[in-house]
């Protein structure tokens, strides 16, 4: 590349120059949307912008999914391959735009203006099958209709919100985000002006009596957590908001930040006041990039507003938040490795302990909660804790929000008190399963979620419940199979997806993974080998017991939940 070519690309580097390291991921984005894609001049100028050196860049660049040291188009093409985009036909789609642009999958058209790719999961679970054509989301994609798609103009899927109550969805389902106007005229932010009328500890108190625990799937109690940040030794302390939600089935924080936006924004600022943090962080998966645009634009009103920045409502409270997008890798979820993101390295799980509460982003006492989590705070501390015991059952308090994707007849958002059965969420409220079809299973928990079949219907969805039927709560997803489903095809794309997405840091994830797939793939075909279910057996307990984070201790707990419900499925085929 020429001088005159990179100097742009140098203004762009010199405004992210201060931060050092740390913004190396937003530095390559900006670099890629400037160039394309990354090519050795383009990332030597970025290490060199940055004081990184070049092989850490190299590094950063490989170990995410959407940043490329290759040529791609102009337009990226991603289609969803994830288990309920299969079953609406996602491998048809990708086929005919493969062949509409007279590509194969990762090639670059003539015409030098589109790549198509398989992707994992888009979180448009619920407009499968799902595609993400540069920064449009599209939904319900037609094979059919690929000229369309690569030459019209796009319109953003809009999800069904329902369910029995609509607390933490009532701004959702609108077509639109809410406005800090609206959202302050219909009662936002008044939980943090109550807060700010509380000491921290009484507000730690709060949340601590109220039960909340994280919606992200761990489950760990969030006023624990705080309280553990509030006392930890060391400033400055974080804030951060895990918004990389990629796990097939899950799409439920997109909603929410896309709809609603302040309310995520309210319960940080909260969480700041009550453990002492100066600046938070929103970390978005890649794969929603919208999403990333919503809540940039909620903070700009914010900070207009007064509920960012010096001195919140005339208070003594400084507080901001910055945003970060992520790049195409599942284990950030993992929160260890979202930090080590945040940081400017590639996505590793940190070893634990110690925990974030006390070493966390830039080793400093760190709140990590997710969307949902966030969500829950303003209402707990603008109601008050006995109020939000009243939802719920006694030890799971509270709403919760669960995704419905698959074989029913409503796909989308539902909001619900803990308490009701699986039976209510699939059949009352979401109009049950297609004329003609039966029950075959329900993957609850997502893609490391386990497998439920119809006589769990009556199951009463709460952690208590669940756990005592053997299921899991997870992160809320709901994915539904009826008999047209082969469910041998979806097990090999759930080994498939923690395969891919297994950071390799650890040995019994990173080669478990593979092994699991391997197995599952000679299963769907229908040649397994003698010894496969044992094999199946032993790999999945070996990554559930040695793996080093949540990703390789529940990469095999479908397969293994789907082992003990149908043990003919890992049969040969006659």
């Amino acid at each position: 590349m020429t001088e005159s070519e990179l100097y742009p690309l140098r203004s762009i580097l010199a405004e992210l120059a201060p931060q050092g390291r740390a913004a190396l991921l937003p530095a390559l984005h900006a670099a890629q949307q400037f160039h394309g894609w990354l090519p050795e001049a383009v990332a030597t100028e970025v290490g060199r912008a940055l004081s990184v050196p070049l092989a850490d860049v190299h590094g950063v660049i490989d170990f995410y999914e959407m940043l490329s040291r290759q040529p791609m188009g102009r337009t990226v093409a991603r289609v969803c391959n994830a288990p309920a985009c299969a079953l609406a036909g996602a491998d048809a789609l990708a086929d005919a735009l493969c062949r509409h642009l007279k590509i194969a999958p990762g090639e670059v058209s003539s015409d030098g203006e589109f790549t198509v790719e398989h992707a994992p999961c888009l979180g448009l679970c619920d407009h499968a099958p799902a595609l993400l054509v540069g920064e449009a989301a599209l939904g319900r994609g037609d094979p059919g209709r690929v000229a369309e798609i690569c030459t019209s103009s796009r319109e953003r899927p809009i999800s069904f919100v329902g369910g029995d109550i609509r607390i933490l969805t009532g701004n959702c389902g609108q077509g639109r985000p809410t406005s800090f106007a609206d959202y302050s005229t219909g009662g936002g932010y008044a939980g943090l002006k109550k807060a700010l009328t509380l000491t921290p500890q009484d507000v730690i108190a709060e949340l601590k009596t109220a039960g909340l625990v994280g919606r992200g799937g761990a489950a760990f109690p969030t006023g624990i957590k705080w309280e553990g940040a509030a006392k930890a030794a060391g400033q400055p302390k974080y804030i951060v908001c895990n918004a990389d939600e990629s796990e097939p089935g899950t799409f439920k924080d997109r909603i929410l930040m896309e709809d609603d936006p302040h309310r995520t924004i309210e319960g940080m600022i909260i969480a700041a006041h009550a453990v002492g943090a100066r600046r938070g962080y929103i970390y978005v998966r890649g794969e929603y990039p919208y999403a990333f645009k919503v809540m940039g634009d909620a903070l700009d009103e914010a900070r207009q507003a007064g509920a960012l920045g010096e001195h919140i409502f005339g208070s003594a409270l400084h507080f901001d938040i910055e945003m970060r997008l992520g790049a195409g890798a599942y284990i950030c979820g993992e929160e260890t490795a979202l930090l080590e993101s945040i940081e400017g390295k590639r996505g590793l799980p940190r070893i634990k302990p110690p925990f974030p509460t006390t070493h966390g982003l830039f080793g400093k006492p760190t709140v990590i909660n997710n969307v949902e989590t966030f969500c829950n705070v303003p209402l707990i501390v603008e109601r008050g804790a006995a109020e939000y015991r009243k939802i719920g059952t006694e030890r799971s308090p509270g709403p919760k929000l669960f995704c419905l994707s698959g074989h029913v007849q409503r796909p989308g958002l539902y909001e619900v008190p803990f308490g009701v059965t699986l039976g209510h969420l699939l059949f009352d409220l979401a109009g049950g399963l297609k004329p003609g079809r039966k029950l075959q299973a329900v993957l609850l928990g997502g893609a490391a979620g386990a497998f439920a079949a119809e006589k769990n219907l009556d199951v009463i969805l709460s952690f208590e419940d669940l756990t005592a039927a053997g299921l899991s709560l997870g992160s809320g997803a709901v994915m539904v199979f009826d008999d047209s489903a082969d469910l041998r095809d979806v097990l090999k794309r759930l080994a498939h997806f923690f395969a891919d997405e297994s950071c390799g840091k650890c040995y019994p994830c990173q080669l478990g993974a593979r092994r699991q797939y391997e197995i599952l793939d000679r299963v769907a075909t229908g040649h397994p080998l003698a010894g496969d279910r044992e094999r199946l057996s032993d790999v999945g307990g070996t990554m559930i017991d040695a793996s080093l984070c949540g990703l390789g201790q529940t990469a095999a707990t479908a397969v293994l939940s789907a082992m003990k419900l149908w043990p003919e499925m890992f049969n040969a085929r006659k």
